[in-house]
């Protein structure tokens, strides 16, 4: 079986290009997958409709059949983000080069995997759900994995950088990346976000918090806030294994019958 490898050093130039949305939702599944359920990977193109399709931690939601998803793979072997494999039986099957095409590290993949799958979303919301697929212990330790996306021009910043920042990644076609531009400005205008703190405090001297208090408060709401995201990545851990648990019983029912086919035709030529 085929296992996902990893590119030691960034290509001398860019490989990566803008793709459609099915090629998105595509590349980012084969790379979930590798991740979370190395022992069903590489994927065939049923358990890839599978995982395109599923409704767990997927925007927007889809409903592809499986000719669109081997067009999609089609047009990602050509492009080299992708290769076919010899799977069991007749099944090809697929399996991801991004490490290569993307010139990225194992956690710079796993938050690019997130954004493919999910598209714009809060700092935060990225740290929880990559972590299900590679260890990022806090927003400290995603930052560094993000400026180093920036730099090879793979995300960009929606709000101003920080805690609460909006990102996405950088392979939307042109139409599509106005279109996502013009939603984050109508969303920070309705929210206010980036405009400057009001001059006057916001407590009385009455009111105002022992610093010991701050800092407490805040270490609270951080842990329920990780808390919150590990339950969250937990159940999108779940769901994706009884998808999987569906996909592996659907194509073993499928070989069964090529099987059973095979046998009751070789039983006829045998005169059984």
């Amino acid at each position: 079986m085929t296992i996902e490898t990893q590119s030691p050093d960034a290509p001398a130039e860019r490989r990566w290009h803008p793709l459609e949305s099915i090629e998105r939702r595509v590349l980012g599944v084969l790379v979930e997958k590798a991740k979370t359920t190395p022992e069903a990977y590489p994927l065939s193109a049923n358990a890839l409709r599978t995982g395109c399709n599923q409704k767990n931690n997927r925007a927007p939601f889809m409903q592809l059949e499986e000719e669109q998803v081997e067009e999609a793979c089609e047009r990602l072997r050509k492009t080299g983000a992708i290769a076919q494999v010899q799977g069991m039986g007749r099944v090809d099957r697929y399996r991801h080069l991004a490490y290569e095409w993307l010139g990225v590290n194992k956690v710079e993949l796993a938050v690019m995997a997130e954004l493919l799958l999910r598209g714009t979303q809060t700092v935060g919301e990225l740290r929880g759900r990559a972590a299900r697929m590679e260890p990022i212990k806090d927003l400290g330790e995603l930052q560094p994995t993000l400026e180093s996306l920036l730099a090879k021009g793979l995300i960009m910043y929606l709000s101003p950088p920080g805690r609460g920042a909006v990102v996405t990644h950088a392979l939307y076609l042109d139409r599509e990346m106005e279109k996502v531009r013009r939603e984050a400005r109508e969303f920070h205008a309705e929210q206010g976000v980036g405009e400057p703190e009001p001059a006057e405090p916001r407590y009385a001297p009455t009111a105002v918090r022992p610093a010991a208090t701050i800092d407490a408060a805040e270490t609270r709401q951080a842990a329920h806030g990780n808390l919150a995201s590990e339950v969250a990545s937990l159940r999108g851990q779940l769901d994706d294994l009884k998808q999987e648990l569906a996909a592996a019983r659907a194509e073993f029912d499928s070989t069964a019958s090529e099987l059973r086919r095979g046998l009751d035709e070789l039983n006829r030529q045998l005169g059984n």
